[in-house]
């Protein structure tokens, strides 16, 4: 049986988006009072609020944590038209801060004219790597050319995808025949806008990235957007928060040798789709295997998605927003990946924040 647990977070507006880290033992929330909180799991499985702090003018969208490998980093997103990038500094031994850590920001990012509505770190075979996404219709791409400095990035790499963009998922694949690749959702409500998510790919020929394919039959407000963990798959699976959830399988198809130097083409399929929220979806979320797909949406419900044998996916647990299940339905805790931007890592899942907006976070311990 699976359970949920409360956390009281403290946030004085709506919680926007939670991340957990790569191990999934600790947590970052972010909210429209302008701040970002870290929560460590001890070892008794509860979660401390180690830090909180002031972030931004305006509304925090989104808080994303990069690679362990290069340090204790975070980044956030906001209204107010930036991002930033925050790291974790443990206090020397001389100091009277002694073994305590504080979060001190690195850089600001100030390139967009609006809202920046997401951010992501790239797969860590890329270095360190940064995506942002804005209302102004750019995706942006920039990298810490020393990562020893996190205080210097360069703008690497401007995208224009014409429609306001709410979301954007690195390709997590390090295989070398596929090349860095990104997907972006747009919440335009423009329905004569066909193909509100687009996927780009970088061409080493000329060192840019060109839109590889459109998928056009998305053709409502998309809230978020996710490429599941691929473990040497030659296709790739995308999962799409809209009014539905929808599941995509995007196969490369054979190259010809006088094309070579052009994106790559893609047979796209749909693999699943639900309408069970009966409402707008506001997070869809992968476990580390991509066997199983959690989503949250406007009805107060996490919902898990899981493919049997014959590849036909099938719900296999609800859990309200209150964290009690509904009908009966359990899940087995082990197989379970993160509602919220990052930790497909972990055996943790939140509700209550990957929804619309809540004050408290919900857990469900694994």
């Amino acid at each position: 049986m699976f359970v949920a647990r409360s956390i009281a977070a403290d946030h004085k507006d709506l919680i926007h988006d939670v991340s957990y880290d790569f191990h999934g033992r600790r947590m970052a929330t972010c909210s429209s009072d302008q701040s970002v909180k870290v929560w460590d799991k001890s070892d008794d499985g509860e979660w401390h609020c180690t830090a909180s702090w002031k972030t931004h003018s305006g509304s925090v969208w989104r808080v994303t944590w990069a690679h362990p490998e290069f340090g204790q980093v975070l980044a956030s997103c906001s209204f107010d038209r930036t991002a930033a990038v925050w790291e974790e500094i443990v206090g020397e031994s001389n100091d009277k801060q002694r073994g305590l850590s504080h979060w001190i920001k690195r850089t600001t990012l100030v390139d967009s004219r609006t809202s920046v509505t997401d951010v992501k770190f790239a797969p860590k075979h890329m270095g360190l790597v940064l995506a942002t996404c804005s209302a102004d219709g750019v995706v942006r791409i920039y990298e810490a050319p020393d990562v020893m400095n996190l205080s210097q990035w360069s703008l690497q790499h401007e995208i224009s995808c014409k429609l306001s963009c709410s979301c954007i998922s690195w390709n997590p694949s390090s295989s070398r025949a596929h090349p860095p690749m990104i997907a972006v959702g747009s919440d335009d409500n423009n329905v004569t806008y066909s193909g509100k998510v687009q996927i780009y790919e970088y061409n080493e020929n000329t060192r840019k990235y060109t839109k590889a394919e459109t998928l056009m039959t998305v053709t409502d407000p998309v809230h978020d957007i996710a490429f599941a963990p691929n473990l040497g798959r030659s296709f790739h699976v995308l999962a799409i928060a809209t009014k539905d959830v929808r599941i995509f399988k995007l196969i490369p198809l054979r190259r010809e040798s006088t094309t070579s130097s052009g994106p790559t083409k893609f047979e796209v399929q749909v693999m699943a789709q639900f309408d069970s929220h009966n409402s707008q979806v506001w997070r869809v979320s992968w476990n580390i295997t991509s066997t199983l797909l959690a989503s949250s949406g406007d009805d107060g419900c996490v919902r898990l998605w899981k493919a049997n044998y014959m590849d036909n996916w099938k719900c296999t647990g609800i859990l309200r927003g209150d964290g009690s299940p509904v009908n009966g339905s359990s899940v087995q805790g082990a197989a379970l990946g993160a509602v919220g931007s990052g930790g497909a890592q972990t055996q943790n899942s939140v509700v209550g924040a990957a929804s619309a907006g809540r004050k408290k976070a919900q857990l469900m311990p694994g």
